[in-house]
């Protein structure tokens, strides 16, 4: 792209560096030089992030690597559904995500109180390699900061202006951390200060199964991981347990107008040892799985919607937020800033109801070699 930077002559009767600019054949208006500086770098860049994007190639449509950031289901070893195509030989991923959840959830019956206030942030940073022509391996580390937060009020003002409910957020203490269950009379957990620090490691795997390359070909991969119970769990940056999961995660290419998308799909099953976060109370197997759908309008723009599922990961209790199963809608997309660095940004919301953080923000940075 020939980019080409002319300032026309001020405007008549206009103060000095009043005029405008041209920038890809594009005028620019401004007010000042500063301004006019300003202008012309932002849409230069722009223009040209444009102009080079436009000569990809269309990037493959993965799922969200997301999962229920709600902190008492987070400390386990939940898989997000991976791809259903494994890596090439010799090929490598490396990919660093950012999820910063908000939590409010206050509820409780006769037997039981539950509050769940507060705001985590997960930073992961995850690598894969691809073995052989069917076989994958990989690792993720987590960074996990759990704080008061600071959008307690941009919800509320989110909530109202969409007539969404608030379920207590708007007459409860702004930007509290505060995780609490107590059952009987008995006070079973509680965390009321900020933590931070290293989360559980999982290690990942993943099998061929079965790889079409033909035009909207059907894909199917088996994948297992394995969580270790490196993190605390007395502030639930871990859950003290050893965890093993194992999934398909298959995909099927189609064709909207001449453009490509994808619809994807996982299924799977976790067992736990017994952790240290309501150990009476944990459950020891739990299922879980993935549908979503992905759609390329453009060669460097992927746009994807995707639901999560899983069991309850506690029994006992009465409480939706800990006995019912969770659900938890995403939407978003990604941007492709070159053949081999995409990013992923989404958000998601709980639509089934105080199982999952009312808002996580999911940022995911992945590039190939």
């Amino acid at each position: 792209m020939n980019l080409q930077y002319k300032i026309s002559p001020p405007l008549e009767g206009g103060d000095e560096g009043e005029g405008a600019m041209v920038c890809g054949g594009v005028d620019i208006p401004a007010r000042s030089a500063n301004q006019r500086r300003r202008l012309f770098l932002g849409s230069c860049v722009f223009l040209a992030v444009l102009s080079g994007a436009a000569n990809l190639p269309a990037f493959d449509i993965v799922p969200f690597a997301a999962r229920n950031q709600s902190p008492l289901v987070q400390i386990f070893g939940l898989p997000s559904a991976g791809s259903a195509i494994l890596l090439a030989p010799g090929r490598k991923e490396l990919r660093l995500a950012l999820d910063h959840a908000s939590n409010y959830v206050e509820d409780s019956n006769a037997r039981e109180l539950i509050t769940l206030d507060g705001e985590t942030t997960r930073a992961t940073l995850g690598g894969r390699y691809g073995l052989s022509g069917k076989v994958e391996v990989g690792m993720e580390i987590h960074y996990l900061t759990h704080s008061g937060g600071s959008l307690d009020g941009f919800l509320v003002d989110y909530h109202d202006a969409f007539g969404f409910p608030q379920g207590g957020r708007d007459t409860a203490p702004r930007n509290r951390l505060l995780y609490r269950y107590s059952r009987d009379g008995v006070e079973k957990l509680r965390m009321a200060g900020a933590a931070d620090g290293l989360g559980d490691i999982s290690l990942t795997a993943g099998f061929q199964l079965y790889h079409d390359p033909q035009p909207n070909h059907l894909s199917l991969a088996l994948r297992a991981s394995v969580k270790l119970p490196t993190g605390d769990s007395d502030t639930l940056l871990g859950s003290g347990s050893t965890d093993a999961a194992v999934w398909f995660s298959a995909s099927e290419d189609f064709q909207i107008i001449r453009k490509p998308g994808r619809v994807y799909a996982a299924a799977g099953v976790m067992a736990m040892t017994e952790g240290d976060v309501l150990p009476d109370q944990q459950r020891r197997q739990v299922g879980f799985g993935t549908l979503g759908v992905g759609w390329n309008p453009l060669s460097w723009l992927g746009l994807k919607v995707q639901a999560d599922f899983h069991t309850a990961f506690y029994n006992g209790s009465d409480l939706k937020s800990l006995s019912a199963n969770a659900a938890q809608l995403l939407v978003g997309g990604t941007l492709a800033f070159s053949e081999r660095i995409i990013l992923d940004i989404a958000v998601s919301e709980d639509i089934a109801t105080k199982t999952s953080p009312d808002a996580v923000f999911h940022f995911n940075l992945s590039t190939r070699f």
